[in-house]
């Protein structure tokens, strides 16, 4: 559980109301991702733009009853068209290739400036001709007797064919400077733009090489990289331009699982126009609204199939098999009518594996039976928005796992919770379920630590309906848990006649070890949900299960 640094842009759309959290280990991954969802908006924003001068326009023209009557039927067709969007979302995905093609992310504009052309020499006028006639005297018959008035009408046509050349002189002069500077602008420009041209090309190709290093990366197994192509995989997915999503990713290694924690639209976003007709009696349109149960159950459909289609991309996207189970998560953000107050609940939770997956044929599943085959987790009325406990949840507030947290004498903040003394741990173990179950009032009774895979700990919750006797069983594990230590709670719950058994492990648990689990009274905490319950109680801790295995090795 080493320390990755971490890049996050929030990307907002006013108009479109919508908003994304973009993360990911590479600076320039996540601001191309940012750029690609704004343009992608800014798109969707102009068709609704046009969409609604259209309708303007048409307003405007509404003049006549038949044109009222067409308007009446186009409206119609578009709520038409936006529940059957919605009615079709799972089927959707299913005419998409959802695997990334690395090359399609590779830029291959050339360069779009022109490059700036070479001025045309200015020229000067035509120099003056000493042999036209403006330039030769005019001598009459006396003239060729009286040299002085020949010689005065000569001179004269001279200074004016010299003044002449003079200025036309002047002008060359002029013509030949301007050439000279336009010249010099020229090849100043021609710099320029072979300089901009040259970084335009040269950061083209350090960004092509980013992506072609991330390509390589993720057919290597990088943990990040795994995740990016993730992220990358459901920002492609197209869904109507009235939802809005968003989505955070984590991905264990060891285990190959990647939760996905989804933020699902709220049922106000949803079309709720049914039909539109023209009213002949009292000239004017009429909406039809769809019913508030039909509404409900459109609501419910869509989020099952948002579950099923989200593990399908993830699924069909994955071409290294990296990922053998998908855990869904979704969360619904509204405003609670009884208190007033925005909650963000978690209403639907799902756990499957590849080979699960892939046996089902998506195209003629029902979504919600679908989702309780696989035992999905969920209200039987999601649109009531039931907070329900995720199946799997890595909290990720701090990916670094560092702390500063002393449980007993000789533990301090350089201490690898994951390299302790296995009886340090069980206490530490008891500690914090004894804080967590003082708040409601409950009670925890200590059992003799012992490393027999007994119990370590019984605690008490008074709650009239969730509570009871819930038995718990620390790991402290450097290596995946296994299936035989869930199935070993389990049957220690039944024998202590347990309403719920807790396993709490330094480490993560396999995907068979979650499979097992599923339905059963038995709560699975790994190592990020420990720290983040030290957390809870005002401690923090480190576990760094590489260190920790080395430790180990080195004692034995």
């Amino acid at each position: 559980m080493a320390y990755r640094e971490m890049w996050e842009i929030e990307v907002k759309h006013e108009g479109l109301n919508k908003y994304r959290h973009i993360r990911g280990s590479d600076k320039y991954v996540v601001e191309q991702k940012a750029l690609a969802q704004r343009l992608a908006w800014d798109d969707m924003w102009l068709k609704r733009v046009e969409i609604e001068e259209k309708k303007r326009s048409k307003s405007q023209l509404l003049r006549s009853k038949q044109n009222k009557i067409e308007s009446a039927n186009l409206r119609t067709k578009q709520a038409e068209d936006e529940v059957r969007a919605v009615r079709e979302i799972l089927l959707h995905t299913l005419k998409v290739n959802d695997v990334i093609v690395w090359e399609s992310l590779l830029d291959k504009k050339p360069y779009s400036v022109w490059k700036p052309k070479k001025p045309f020499p200015i020229s000067a006028p035509t120099p003056p001709d000493a042999t036209f006639p403006k330039y030769q005297p005019i001598l009459t018959f006396w003239d060729r007797f009286f040299t002085k008035s020949r010689l005065e009408k000569e001179r004269l046509s001279s200074e004016s064919f010299a003044r002449d050349l003079s200025a036309w002189q002047i002008l060359k002069d002029d013509a030949q400077r301007a050439t000279e500077v336009a010249e010099s602008k020229w090849l100043e420009s021609v710099r320029f733009w072979e300089s901009d041209k040259k970084a335009y090309e040269l950061g083209q190709l350090q960004n092509n090489d980013k992506v072609l290093e991330r390509k390589q990366a993720y057919f290597a197994g990088d943990v990040d990289a795994i995740v990016d192509y993730c992220d990358m995989v459901l920002a492609n997915s197209q869904y109507p331009d009235f939802f809005s999503a968003d989505w955070s990713l984590t991905y264990q290694a060891d285990t190959k699982i990647i939760i996905v924690d989804y933020s699902l639209p709220n049922l106000d976003a949803f079309p709720k126009t049914k039909l539109v007709k023209y009213v002949a009696s009292r000239d004017e349109l009429v909406e039809s609204f769809i019913s508030t149960s039909e509404l409900n159950k459109l609501y419910d459909s869509a989020l099952y199939q948002i579950a099923l289609r989200t593990i399908h991309e993830l699924f069909e996207a994955d071409v290294i098999n990296a990922v053998s189970t998908v855990v869904f998560n979704g969360w619904v953000s509204s405003v609670e009518k009884t208190t007033g107050r925005e909650s963000n609940a978690c209403v639907m939770s799902i756990q499957a594996s590849k080979d699960e997956f892939s046996a089902i044929n998506l195209e003629y599943v029902e979504p919600k039976a679908c989702f309780d085959r696989l035992r999905g987790v969920g209200s039987s009325k999601l649109h009531g928005l039931t907070p329900i406990a995720p199946i799997l949840r890595v909290d990720t507030s701090d990916r670094r796992f560092v702390s500063s947290y002393e449980v007993i004498t000789g533990i301090n903040e350089s201490v690898n919770l994951a390299a302790i003394d296995w009886q340090d741990f069980e206490n530490l173990i008891r500690e914090v379920f004894e804080k967590e179950f003082s708040i409601n009032g409950g009670e925890v009774k200590i059992t003799q630590a012992s490393r027999d895979g007994g119990v370590d700990a019984v605690a008490f919750d008074p709650d009239p309906i969730r509570g009871g006797k819930i038995v718990i069983q620390a790991k402290r594990y450097t290596n995946v848990v296994g299936v035989s230590a869930v199935r070993d709670l389990y049957g220690t719950t039944m024998n202590e006649g347990a309403t719920k058994g807790i396993l709490v492990t330094t480490a993560n648990y396999g995907t068979d070890a979650y499979e097992f689990a599923k339905g059963k009274p038995i709560t699975l905490l790994n190592g990020s949900n420990l720290l983040h319950l030290l957390e809870k109680h005002g401690h923090r801790a480190r576990i760094d299960l590489k260190e920790a295995k080395a430790i180990l090795n080195a004692e034995r």
